[in-house]
């Protein structure tokens, strides 16, 4: 039996850092930690506590994804005041290896990888007619405290992630209602982008604005507005969750027309997660298949619900043991 390499990764959000050590490709669920980033310095202080806690323990590589662009294996974090390198995290965790992904990334190297009931099954494809792409094409939409979106590509073993931002591409418009939301956006932003929208603030922001229209000046927080949408008493919620299911739909489509993910759409998140139940309410399915005479070809694409709040260090793991050849 093959002994896997030991391997540290980590997942650093807006608010919390997740650290764990995996197997190759396999989390080591005990060890996984949750730390605020407020109450630390950088992700170096993270680390070393990390690896204190944990009996200091040799690590063939590290893998860290970060909520943001990554460049020449280097990222500097949009919400934090940290500067994330490959020299640092070597530095603290004696790794020989250090990758550092976008998030999404991390995401797109989970699939596959994660374990059963992990993923839900949103929209079956339609129709079985696809190219003979071989493997096909799989694609990450990330729903959170931001918006993203990576293609996966397997090619000759190997698994390619395509890094992107696409949440900060143009909002896009259809209806009146949809033209007098992105002037309101624009106005208060600069600019109107998709993640202002579909994001945990953008969810905040869409109440926002559905209460001016109804005259009331309420300003609930995401988590509160989910309350109220499972609740199904506050109109404007209900308007909300319609609107805002509508626009991922749309979004979604555009995005599967741009990456043909004949290997499924995997949505991820917080707020993906959030609105688990009521994608078939909402209209979801209908608003992603409403591209005119390309309706039946987005039916094609199978959409999943992706349930793992882990999954980011899976697809470290992952990335990291296809890398060093020890891959599960």
């Amino acid at each position: 039996m093959t002994t896997q390499p030991t391997l540290l990764v980590a997942d650093i959000g807006g608010t919390n850092t997740r650290v764990a050590l995996s197997d190759g490709a396999t989390i080591r669920v005990a060890t996984v930690r949750r730390y605020a980033n407020a109450a630390h310095g950088g992700l170096t202080d993270i680390l070393r506590t990390f690896l204190d806690e944990t009996g200091q323990p040799e690590c063939a590589g590290a893998c860290i994804a970060v909520a943001g662009p990554v460049h020449d294996n280097r990222a500097q974090m949009t919400n934090l005041d940290w500067l994330i390198t490959p020299d640092d995290v070597a530095k603290v965790s004696g790794a020989p290896l250090v990758r550092i992904l976008n998030d999404l990334q991390a995401q797109g190297h989970a699939l596959g990888n994660l374990a059963g009931g992990k993923v839900t099954l949103l929209c079956p494809a339609r129709s079985a007619r696809a190219p003979s792409i071989d493997p096909p094409v799989q694609l990450v939409i990330g729903v959170g405290t931001g918006f993203n979106a990576a293609a996966v590509h397997d090619v000759a073993g190997l698994r390619l992630v395509t890094a992107s931002e696409s949440g900060h591409a143009t909002l896009p418009v259809m209806t009146s209602q949809d033209f007098a939301l992105s002037r309101d956006i624009a106005a208060r932003n600069g600019f109107a982008a998709i993640e202002d929208v579909l994001s945990g603030r953008g969810l905040a922001a869409l109440y926002r604005w559905h209460a001016a229209q109804a005259g009331s000046t309420a300003t609930p927080d995401a988590a509160e507005i989910m309350t109220a949408i499972a609740d199904g008493q506050d109109p404007v919620a209900l308007a909300v969750a319609g609107h805002f299911m509508r626009m991922l739909g749309r979004v979604a489509g555009d995005l599967a027309l741009s990456y043909l993910p004949f290997g499924g759409i995997y949505l991820i998140g917080g707020v993906a997660r959030a609105f688990r139940d009521h994608y078939a309410t909402y209209g979801f399915s209908d608003a992603f298949r409403d591209k005119g005479r390309f309706t039946d070809f987005l039916g094609r694409f199978s959409i999943h619900l992706v349930e793992d709040d882990y999954a980011a260090l899976t697809g470290c793991a992952a990335c990291l043991a296809q890398q060093l050849g020890g891959a599960a």
